[in-house]
């Protein structure tokens, strides 16, 4: 999707500028337009110079932004909750446990729901990353598996590469559709699309895709012994793609997709692998136990919000400046964090709603698959401030760099939803897992050291 496409679906769904808290466009020249190298640049007509921001008050609030923002982000947090219990009852499979290399998909595969473009003019784009990138993702994870244990077996290699094609391809199509449908509702709303669309995709998309890699592995673990099966599906997608992009060729808009939307989509995919990693290494230990619930929460709520802050403040740009050119009030590449979270500027604003939703949404979270797992969940006090506390480090981190990569990419004329939020969201995925993990360890330790010192008291007490 170039500029324009993306920025018109945009103003499409929110109605006229300004009516939700955008300001009205510097001139009506037209809006930015993508040059055959991807980047953004302004059209002769339009005015470079960026309107004054004092001219006309955002019409948004501290409020306002809540409001809209909190029922999607708490549904897109049931759906998130769902995912890490299924996928904890995913682990148990035999499938999952034979090939653990499964599990490091996990995280690249759930990502790439966020990082294809999902609308209706670039389905056929979608096909074609979502076949290259599924190939991709079943790669990472076999090159990591293999740095760790060095041992590979030729039937798992097939069924995690088939698994991951038709997995990627399948959640791509699905969750284009959702897009579509989710936009086109929000529009019908009156509603902001930046404040919706992101969560409530989120929430069914992690499910979605978990079901189906769940469904398709088991499928050709089940089949395992028809030997040519699974290299007949991913020489089938092998040969579909030429296809497929011969077909897209046919739109330069999906065109210059092809061409320039592959790097952010593939680094995004090799970050997220790590974070799969880090799962598949942790998840059978008894210390890890639970990991698997929370991990795709704590990824999921960070990638969520660092999303919305990040198309929220790329519409804020398009809106109000020319592409290449910074406001006054945004000129610095790397802003003092303060700025970020507290001025009264209406991304900083932003940014103080996300964050301040961080400890509730993760503790009612919590509370729901306690009430769900039960006695199976760990819920010692520390393990909650500890998990709440790597909340809060994960999204901090991920909304000022939000900040500064959509200000580096907007100097470069890019289009900030496209080149930010894949790796934002791979680097969520990694932050999240990373910190879980920490976490789960630090309890363990501290739980450990507790139980030494009380059998070291009895021994040394009175006989």
């Amino acid at each position: 999707m170039d500029g324009t496409e993306t920025r018109q679906r945009r103003l499409d769904s929110c109605g006229k500028p300004g009516e939700l808290g955008l300001p009205h466009p510097l001139s009506t020249g037209g809006l930015p337009v993508a040059s055959e190298d991807g980047a953004l640049r302004a059209p002769e007509s339009q005015s470079v110079t960026p309107k004054p921001l004092e001219t006309e008050p955002s019409r948004e609030t501290t409020w306002s932004i809540g409001l809209q923002v909190t029922v999607p982000f708490m549904f897109a947090g049931l759906g998130l909750s769902w995912a890490g219990m299924l996928l904890d009852y995913f682990q148990h499979w035999p499938v999952f446990v034979e090939v653990k290399d499964l599990l490091t998909l996990v995280p690249p595969l759930v990502g790439l729901k966020g990082n294809l473009e999902m609308t209706l003019a670039s389905r056929l784009s979608t096909a074609v990353q979502a076949t290259v990138v599924g190939l991709l993702a079943a790669v990472a994870a076999l090159l990591l598996g293999v740095v760790s244990r060095e041992e590979v077996d030729v039937a798992k290699v097939e069924l995690l590469c088939a698994s991951s094609v038709l997995t990627a391809f399948l959640a791509a199509f699905a969750l284009g559709v959702l897009m579509v449908c989710i936009v086109i509702g929000a529009r019908k709303l009156g509603v902001n699309p930046d404040n919706i669309a992101t969560p409530i995709a989120a929430s069914l998309g992690d499910l979605i895709t978990l079901s189906i890699l769940a469904l398709v592995s088991s499928f050709f673990y089940r089949h395992k012994d028809s030997r040519y099966l699974t290299p007949l599906v991913c020489l089938s997608f092998a040969a579909l793609t030429p296809v497929w992009v011969l077909i897209a060729k046919q739109s330069p808009p999906i065109v210059k997709i092809l061409k320039f939307g592959w790097f952010p989509i593939i680094l995004a995919m090799v970050i997220s692998s790590f974070g799969g990693l880090i799962l598949s290494k942790t998840v059978s230990k008894q210390q890890y136990k639970g990991m698997a619930i929370f991990t795709p929460v704590i990824c999921g709520v960070g990638g969520n919000l660092v999303a919305i802050q990040t198309s929220r403040i790329s519409t804020y740009l398009h809106m109000w400046s020319a592409p290449g050119v910074l406001p006054l009030q945004m000129k610095k590449f790397w802003p003092n964090p303060c700025s970020t979270f507290c001025t009264s500027e209406i991304n900083s604003m932003s940014a103080r709603v996300l964050l301040l939703l961080v400890v509730p949404g993760h503790l009612i979270f919590f509370y729901i698959i306690y009430l769900v797992e039960g006695q199976s969940v760990i819920n010692s006090q520390t393990f909650v401030v500890l998990y709440l506390l790597a909340g809060l480090i994960q999204v901090t981190i991920l909304l000022y760099l939000a900040e500064v990569m959509v200000r580096l990419t907007w100097h470069q004329a890019l289009d900030p939803d496209n080149h930010c939020i894949p790796y934002l969201t791979g680097l969520g995925d990694l932050l999240g897992t990373g910190l879980l993990a920490l976490c789960f360890f630090t309890d363990w330790l501290l739980k450990s050291k507790a139980e030494l010192g009380g059998i070291s008291e009895l021994a040394s007490g009175p006989p």
